[in-house]
C-alpha cells in the first residue's frame, strides 16, 4: 500500500518519462526479436555477423551516452537531447525493411543506438533531478517497469502480425507510427524549475571528482557487461533448441511481462534496504542462468524456467543500478556519472557480442554461454571483496 502511495505521489515528469519510453519500447522490441529471423532467413546472415551489429550498435550508444551526459552537465538542457535521440531511432528503425544485406542493417542499428546514446543519459539525470534521493530506486524501478511494458506490447503485436502472415518487411514499416508518437510525448517534456540554482559544471571527460566507490563500481559494471553479450543469442538459442519461430516474440514478451510486474516493487524495496544486496545476487543469479544456458541437453521446458529467471534478474538490476550510480553521483555531475555508467556497461557489449558469436559460430552455444558465466562469476566476486569492501580512513603521519 505504501509503494502504491509512493507512485501516485511522483512528478508528472517521471510518469510521461516512463510512457515516452513505453511507446518506444513498443515499436523497438516488436522488431527485435525479429531481427535474429530477419537477418538469418532474409540476408542470410549466421551469429558472427549478429554479434558484429549488435556490438558496434551498443557500442556506439554506450560513447555517446558518455558525451551527452557530459554536455548535459554543462548546458543543464536536458529535452532537446531526449527529443533528437527518440527521433532519430524512431524514424530510423523502419529503414530496416529496405536494407539489402546484413550491412544495411549495421547502418540503421547505429544510427538507432545513436539516438537512444543521445537521450539515455539525459534522460536518466533529469529523472534524478526530479525526485528525491529516498524516492530514487522506485522512481527507476517504475521507468523500467513502463519500458518494460512496451516489451511486451511489441512482441505481442509481432507475434500477432505474423500469425496472420503479414511479412517480415511490413512489420518494420508499422514501426513507424509509435515512433511518431514516442517524439510528440517528448515534445512535452519540461526542464526542472530548479535548474538554474546549480551552477554550470565543467566539461570533463574523466572520473575526476567521482568518489572512490563509484570507480571501482564502474570498473565492476565494466567487467559484468563483458558477459552480457546481446539477448538475440538467447532468442537464437531458443529458436535451435526448437521453439518455433511464430513463439519466439511471445517468449521475448513473456521475460519483458516479468521484469514489468516485479522491477518496480523490486527497485521499491532497494529503497528501504541496500542496494547493493540486489546487485550482487542478481548478478550471481545472472552467472546461473548462462551457466545453465549453456546445458546441450537443455529442454524447452528447462529453457522457460531459465528465461523466467533472466525476467527476474533484469527486473532486479535494472532500476537499482541506476539508482545506485544517482546515489553516488556528486552534486553537478549526475548526467556525467550516468554517462561513465552507460559507457561502461554497453562499450562492452562490443567485445562481448563479438566474442559470443565467435564462439557460439566457431566452437558451441555451450562454449559461448560457458564464458558469459565465467565472466559474470568474476564480476560478483570484485563487486562483494572489492567494490562493496568499506572504505578504510586514510590516518595522517603528523610529525612532532
Amino acid at each position: 500500500m505504501r509503494m502504491f502511495k509512493t507512485l501516485l505521489s511522483l512528478p508528472k515528469t517521471v510518469w510521461l518519462i516512463g510512457l515516452i519510453s513505453l511507446v518506444n519500447d513498443s515499436a523497438s522490441e516488436m522488431l527485435y526479436p525479429l531481427m535474429p529471423l530477419y537477418l538469418a532467413s532474409v540476408l542470410m546472415a549466421g551469429p558472427k555477423a549478429i554479434g558484429i551489429i549488435e556490438g558496434i550498435a551498443e557500442a556506439t550508444s554506450s560513447l555517446f551516452k558518455l558525451i551527452s551526459g557530459v554536455i548535459v552537465d554543462k548546458t543543464k538542457n536536458t529535452k532537446i537531447w531526449i527529443v533528437f535521440g527518440y527521433a532519430l531511432a524512431g524514424f530510423g528503425r523502419p529503414l530496416i525493411a529496405f536494407a539489402s544485406s546484413w550491412f544495411g542493417v549495421l547502418l540503421i542499428r547505429f544510427a538507432d543506438r545513436l539516438g537512444k546514446g543521445l537521450r539515455s543519459s539525459p534522460r536518466d539525470a533529469l529523472l534524478a533531478e526530479s525526485v528525491p534521493s529516498n524516492q530514487r530506486g522506485i522512481t527507476y524501478g517504475l521507468h523500467r517497469s513502463m519500458d518494460n511494458a512496451g516489451a511486451v506490447i511489441g512482441p505481442l503485436l509481432a507475434a500477432y502480425l505474423l500469425a496472420i502472415n503479414v511479412p517480415l518487411k511490413d512489420i518494420f514499416l508499422w514501426a513507424v507510427i509509435p515512433g511518431a508518437i514516442t517524439v510528440g510525448l517528448a515534445l512535452c517534456l519540461k526542464e526542472p524549475p530548479d535548474k538554474s540554482l546549480t551552477p554550470p559544471a565543467k566539461f570533463s571527460w574523466t572520473l575526476e571528482g567521482m568518489p572512490v566507490q563509484f570507480k571501482r563500481y564502474i570498473f565492476a559494471v565494466g567487467l559484468f557487461a563483458l558477459s552480457n553479450s546481446s539477448d538475440m543469442f538467447l532468442l537464437l538459442r531458443a529458436r535451435e533448441l526448437g521453439v518455433p519461430q511464430e513463439q519466439i516474440p511471445l517468449l521475448w514478451a513473456g521475460i519483458s511481462l516479468i521484469t514489468t510486474v516485479f522491477g518496480t516493487p523490486l527497485s521499491a524495496l532497494s529503497d528501504r534496504f541496500s542496494r547493493k544486496y540486489f546487485i550482487a545476487i542478481a548478478w550471481a543469479a545472472y552467472a546461473l542462468i548462462y551457466t545453465g544456458m549453456s546445458y546441450s541437453g537443455l529442454t524447452i521446458g528447462w529453457l522457460c524456467v531459465l528465461f523466467v529467471f533472466y525476467g527476474l534478474f533484469k527486473a532486479a538490476t535494472e532500476g537499482v543500478e541506476k539508482a545506485f550510480v544517482a546515489d553516488l553521483a556528486p552534486q553537478g555531475l549526475t548526467g556525467t556519472a550516468f554517462g561513465w555508467f552507460n559507457l561502461c556497461s554497453g562499450i562492452m557489449l562490443l567485445p562481448a557480442s563479438l566474442i559470443f558469436g565467435w564462439l557460439y559460430e566457431s566452437f558451441s552455444p555451450t562454449a559461448a554461454f560457458l564464458f558469459s558465466g565465467a565472466c559474470s562469476t568474476l564480476a560478483v566476486i570484485l563487486l562483494v571483496l572489492w567494490v562493496f569492501k568499506p572504505q578504510e580512513p586514510v590516518l595522517i603521519n603528523k610529525k612532532t
